[in-house]
């Protein structure tokens, strides 16, 4: 079985838990993170990546979450490759 690579953003980090009706807190007691992890990745300050965004998809899986969907409207929805942006500690990059 290959498994493909899933960027999670804030958006569907938030999406996730709501929809497995979990606070912040007990979102990240189940992924061994703290609190306030999650709430940077649903704030946009910080990206879960690595081990985390693979248990983010196994849970995800678990839970019949439509991630994919949710990655995949928010890849629409960025920005060009190249173009600059504005990130969220309001500074400039690309």
């Amino acid at each position: 079985m290959v498994r493909t690579k899933v960027s999670w953003d804030a958006t569907s980090v938030k999406g996730l838990r709501r929809h497995m009706r979990l606070t912040q807190d007990q979102l990240a007691e189940a992924l061994g993170v703290r609190q306030q992890t999650v709430s940077e990745w649903e704030t946009s300050l910080h990206a879960p990546r690595g081990a985390s965004a693979r248990l983010l998809t196994l849970v995800a899986e678990q839970a019949d979450f439509a991630y994919e969907a949710s990655a995949q409207q928010s890849d629409e929805e960025s920005p060009q490759s190249g173009e600059e942006t504005q990130r969220p500690d309001g500074k400039h990059g690309r």
